[in-house]
């Protein structure tokens, strides 16, 4: 059983940059390229469509490979919004006896869980007994190629 360490860093948010490109109208073909339009529709600005609670966010850097099936790996960037209430299914940031960690949340009437994406890592059972807090809900993952 592998012991996890998934978060590497946290990261404020700066509120007073605006950073817009352009968006194209057309959508990019996956397959067959389309000699269809290309030509801008409007600009877009990342922390408009990625953030919609600017003073509730905050970014957290992975660490690790407990998350690869949520298609979090090593170094991607979280979003994470604090605004957010973390129901069952969601991803959140979460502390559990002193330390951070990105799992998914699970909740039952009897049972809390937090799961790994990872076959490898154990699910962390939230007892009565357990230091348990949710940060914050993942929003959006910045994973470069």
């Amino acid at each position: 059983m592998k012991s996890d360490s998934s978060i590497a860093a946290i990261i404020g948010l700066n509120q007073k940059s605006r950073v817009e490109r352009p968006l194209f109208s057309c959508p990019v073909a996956a397959g067959f390229p389309s000699p269809a339009d290309d030509y801008i529709d409007q600009c877009l600005d990342l922390n408009e469509l990625l953030i919609a609670h600017p003073s509730a966010t905050f970014f957290v850097r992975a660490a690790g490979d407990s998350m690869t099936g949520a298609g979090i790996t090593h170094g991607d960037i979280l979003l994470v919004d604090r605004s957010l209430t973390a129901t069952s299914g969601k991803i959140v940031i979460a502390v559990i006896n002193g330390e951070l960690t990105v799992k998914r949340l699970l909740q039952t009437a009897a049972t809390c869980r937090l799961m790994a994406e990872n076959p490898a890592y154990p699910a962390l059972e939230i007892t009565q007994e357990s230091d348990f807090q949710v940060w914050g809900v993942v929003t959006a993952v910045i994973h470069q190629f």
